[in-house]
Parts: structure tokens; sequence; C-alpha cells
């Protein structure tokens, strides 16, 4: 805050304040320097106002000078909190400051520009628009009614153009191709992809038809780009973290995924199409045309020839021609009426025909369909009947196995009876096997399943932990984003500054500034560093003493079955550690009540900064004056 005050300090002195070199800081600022100073830099700001500048000895006129003051600070747009005479004359340096980087603010910059100064193309841009408002604001007000369908005119003549209709065009975009990867020195891009962004690809502005285009359609090649982003980052952070795979992983079996969905529809709908064209629409379609084969050849109805016999009669036809003209004979020719008669006929005849072969292709559709239903009821009497095969066959095998036994039953329960005492013993042994190989696998499967618990935990705690990151990642860009923004503004104001102000001090300030923030920043990073290794140490320490203490309690425990001394180890051991839980717990406590002192003892400070006491003590002594002045006028007004 020193440095933001020096500034302050500076400015004000620049505008004609009558300040002492000897004072460097708000803090310095009495109640009579403050009003002066605000009254001079309403005055820079607004040259029309009439504002004393310095406190009249009237508490009634003071608090009316500060009224006036909060007003006119008010009227330029400050929105820092509720102000009033109480600000000026009961001063706060927080509030303070706020109001005077409000007013330097809104001190007018110089404009000109130095002859030798170069303009940029941004400066010549911010001019023109500047221009451009300020004519359109100082022309005057046109009734609707007035104007040219609803759009004034300017009076500029030649080459007159109409207000709001300049440069009016549809938003029309085309798809564009702009390299990728070029920013990321991290991957290195092949050499042909290098010579084609170099010498094939084309510029943005050649990749439209139209020259109007480049600016839409570049403004929605960016909005894509973002929202697939934002797309992503979204599904990233709900589903992908929660998956615990890699973002490679995530994408290859996303891929996977829509692949496979893709497959399937497609083999439905393949599906779908092909059964109208199955085997037995097939079959229908070979028996058809055997049929009409066989009735081309038995002769029994009049076909068009299959397309080779077509071929065959032409080739004929045309030799018939060539040989009879050069025998130099014609052949005879029909008339029109005998030829139209005779195509009439040949057309009356197929469609009798086809006739026939629909009627024909209908018949034998329907007797397919119902070969395939009667097909189907066989199939399923068939497999019916064959599962009872199966059973009838299987009790039939039992019985006959019962009826070998009859005859030496007696034999046979003792030889049953002996393979079932057998079958008891093996159990019995299997089982006593069975229980030394389970002890250990159970112990096993104890140990993994807590090995898993607290792995899942972790990765819980990691998984919270990369979230929170994220969301500081995000706060980080933005306020980046918001610093940059801001930074950018500070140089058009700069540039638009004068240029005789000694530069090498606030250089000298600004580097002294970002040093100083550079060490506070090496300072967090280390104490970060710090933090981080406590917290490591801490959670390796207790895990370690929750392990030691589940495995000193088991031990104990086994052995606290038999021995009365580890009984009364063992509750021992569980008091120790009930102990050292409170202990524990006593320390963090202690950790917590420390940091509130903490932030107690810094909210005393701050409130200590605010000179309560001070301006307590100058209300007291105004409100001992106010009641003297009242009652000098109440005495004046009672003699006369």
């Amino acid at each position: 805050m020193e440095e933001v005050d020096r500034i302050i300090v500076h400015s004000l002195r620049s505008i004609g304040c009558d300040i002492e070199e000897d004072v460097q800081s708000l803090r310095q600022f009495s109640t009579e320097l403050i009003v002066a100073t605000v009254a001079r830099c309403l005055k820079v700001i607004s040259s029309d106002l009439e504002l004393p500048s310095s406190l009249p000895p009237g508490m009634s006129a003071r608090f009316r000078v500060g009224a006036s003051l909060a007003n006119h600070v008010q009227d330029l747009g400050y929105k820092g909190g509720d102000l009033g005479y109480q600000t000026f004359l009961y001063s706060n340096e927080t509030e303070i400051r706020k109001i005077f980087m409000f007013l330097v603010e809104k001190l007018p910059k110089e404009s000109s520009q130095t002859a030798d100064e170069p303009l940029g193309a941004s400066v010549l841009l911010h001019r023109a628009i500047c221009t451009e408002l300020s004519n359109q604001l100082s022309a005057s007000w046109t009734p609707t009614f007035m104007k040219d369908r609803g759009i004034r005119s300017r009076s500029k003549p030649p080459g007159w153009q109409r207000e709001g209709a300049c440069c009016l065009q549809y938003y029309h975009s085309c798809p564009t191709r702009t390299p990728v990867g070029t920013a990321n020195l991290s991957i290195k891009l092949p050499r042909e992809t290098r010579s084609y962004y170099t010498s094939k690809l084309p510029y943005v502005t050649n990749q439209t038809r139209v020259h109007r285009d480049t600016a839409p359609s570049v403004l929605e090649a960016n909005t894509l780009e973002v929202a697939v982003q934002q797309e992503w980052e979204t599904e990233w952070n709900s589903v992908g973290l929660a998956s615990r795979l890699t973002q490679q992983e995530f994408k290859r079996r996303k891929r996977e995924r829509l692949l496979k969905l893709i497959r399937d529809r497609l083999q439905q709908d393949s599906q779908r199409q092909e059964r109208g064209t199955g085997p037995s629409a097939l079959n229908d379609l070979q028996q058809v045309m055997t049929s009409i084969e066989a009735q081309g050849k038995s002769g029994l109805s009049k076909t068009k020839g299959s397309r080779f016999a077509h071929t065959e009669k032409l080739q004929y036809a045309k030799d018939e021609e060539k040989t009879m003209a050069q025998m130099g004979t014609a052949a005879p020719q029909d008339t029109e009426e005998e030829q139209e008669r005779k195509r009439q006929d040949e057309v009356d005849g197929l469609r009798e025909e086809l006739h026939k072969v629909t009627s024909d292709l209908e018949k034998l559709d329907l007797e397919v369909r119902k070969f395939t239903a009667s097909q189907q009821q066989m199939d399923e009497v068939i497999m019916t009947e064959e599962k009872s095969a199966e059973e009838k066959k299987a009790a039939y095998t039992v019985k006959k196995r019962t009826l070998d036994l009859l005859p030496e039953a007696e034999a046979n329960i003792g030889k049953l009876q002996a393979v079932v005492d057998s079958s008891a013993q093996r159990l019995v042994t299997l089982a006593k096997q069975w229980e030394s190989h389970r002890e250990p696998l159970i112990q096993q499967y104890r140990e993994l399943r807590q090995l898993h618990s607290q792995r899942e935990s972790e990765a819980e705690k990691k998984l919270e932990e990369i979230k929170v990151f994220r969301a500081r990642m995000k706060e980080s860009a933005d306020e980046a984003r918001r610093k940059e923004e801001l930074q950018k503004q500070l140089v058009s104001e700069f540039e638009r500054m004068t240029k005789d102000v000694n530069r090498s001090a606030y250089t000298r300030k600004i580097l002294e500034i970002v040093a100083n923030i550079k060490k506070q920043k090496q300072e967090i990073d280390k104490i970060l560093v710090d933090t981080k290794s406590v917290q490591k140490e801490i959670n390796s320490l207790s895990g370690k003493l929750d392990r030691t203490f589940t495995e000193t309690d088991e031990l104990v425990f086994k052995d606290a079955k038999r021995d009365e001394s580890v009984k009364k180890a063992y509750r021992l051991l569980a008091a120790l550690h009930e102990n050292f839980e409170s202990l524990i717990h006593t320390v963090e406590d202690t950790g917590v009540v420390t940091r509130e002192i903490r932030d107690l003892e810094e909210q005393i400070e701050s409130e200590s900064s605010k000179k309560i006491l001070s301006n307590l003590e100058k209300i007291s002594e105004d409100l001992q004056q106010m009641k003297k002045e009242n009652s000098g006028l109440i005495a004046k007004v009672k003699g006369k």
C-alpha cells in the first residue's frame, strides 16, 4: 500500500495540490488536507464546480462541505460503499484510499501525442471509433416518422451514408482449417505436416469464397473450440475423474463404445433390410425364374426371350439385311397401321403374360409361407420329442442298473455302505485340509481388504484434492485473464498520458513492486512446500501408527485368550492408544485455537488502524462545539 500511496500523492501534486514533501502516505493526511485535495480533484475533473478549498470554522458549515463533497463524488459514479460527511471529517485510511484511487482515475488525460511518437493501428482505430461515436451523439434527434424507412440519413454530400446502415451484411460462415499443434513445443510435428502448413495450407482470409465471410468463420471456429473444450472439461470432471483412468484411456474407451454402438446400429439396419431379401426370398426368386424358363422351353406361352436370344436374333437380322443389300433386293415393308397393330398385339400379349407371372408369383409366395410355417412347427415338435426321448433314456438306464443290482442286494448294499463311509472319511480329511488352507487365506483376505479400503480412501482424498486444484486453476486462470485485461487498459492509458513525466521513477517503483512480489511468492512457495512435506509426514506417521496398533492388537489379542498377564497388557495397550488419540486431538485443537488467536490479532490490528478512538474524541469535541454554537444562537434569538 505504500507504493500505491506514493503514486496517489505524486498524482495529487501534479494537479496542483499543496502537499508537503515529507508527506508520503495517506496515513499522514489530516482532515483539512483531505478536504482540500478532494475539492481540488473535483475542480480539475469538473471546472464549473465551486467548492471551498479549506474547512470553515463553524461545525454546521463543515458538515455542509463534507456532504457536498460526498454528493459530487457520488455523482461521478463512485460505488465503493456508503459515502457521507463523516467519510471526510472522520476519515478512515482504507476509505480515503478508495476515494483517491477513484478520483485519480477520473482525472482528465492528455490525448495529444508528440510529433515523433509512432501511432499504432490500435490507437488509430480507437480514435476513429471515438470520432464516429461523438459525431453520432452530437447529431440532432429526429422523429421516427421523419426518417427514411426508419433510418436517418446524414447530410454529408457527396456519398452520404445512412445512420446504422453502413457495412451491414448477413452472417454466413464457412469451414476453415488452421494449423494444429504448432503452439505446443513439446509435440514434434512430422516434416510433411510442417511443410503442408508452411507451403500448402492457404491463409484463413483465402479459405472463404467471399471476404466478408472471414470474420464469421473465425468466430464460429473459435466458439466451437471453446465449446468442445468446456464440454470435455465438464465430462472429465464429472465422469472421467470418477473412472480413475488417464485421459488417453478414457478417450480410447469412449471411442470404442461409440464404434461398437455404430456397428450394432449398422448390423440392425442391415438385418432389417435383409428381412425382405433373405434366403427364403432368394429361393422364391429362383423358383420363379426356373418356372419362367420351363415355360419358355415348353413353348406354352410366348416370352420375350433371354438377353442372349435377343442378341443372337439381332445379329442374324443384321446379317440377313447385309446379304439382302448385297444381292440388291429389298425386304418387303409393312404399312404403319399394320406395324401399329402388331405392336399393340404384342403389348397385349406381354400384359397377359405379366399378369399370369404375377399371379403365379403370389401363389408361390403363399405356398412358401405355408411351408415355412409348417417347417417351424415340425422343428418344434422334433425338439420336444428329442427332449422327451433323452429323459426317457436316462430313466431307463437308472431303472436298468437298479434291476441289475436286485439279485445280490445284501452284498451291493454293503458295498454301497463302504463307499459311503469312505466318502464321508474323505470329506472329513478334505475339511481339515480346507481349514488348514482357509485360515491363512482369510487372514490374507482381511489384510487385502484393509489395504483396499485404505487405498480407496486415499484415492477419494486425492480425487477431492484434484477437484480443489482444478477449481483453483480455473480461479487462477480467471484472475490472470482479469489481470491481462487490466494490464491492457493500463497500457492504453499510459499511451494517452503525457510523456514529460519522469518515467525512470515509475519504472523503478514498478521494478521494486515486482521484486517484492517475487520475494513474497518465493516465500509463499517455500511455506507451501514445507506445509505439504509436513502434511505428508503426518499422513505417513498416522498410517504407520494405525497399522502398528492393528498388528499389535491382533498379536496381543491372540495371546490374551490364554494368559492373564497378556490380558492386562492388552488393556494397557488399549488405554495407551486412547491416551495418544486424546493427545493428538489436543494438539489439533491447540493449533485451531492458535489460528483463531492469530485471526483475532489481525482483526484487532485492522480495527486499530481505523482510528476509532481518535474519531470518537473528534466527534465528542465537535458535539461540544455544536452545543456551544446552538446555545449562542438561542441566546441571540432570545435577546432579539
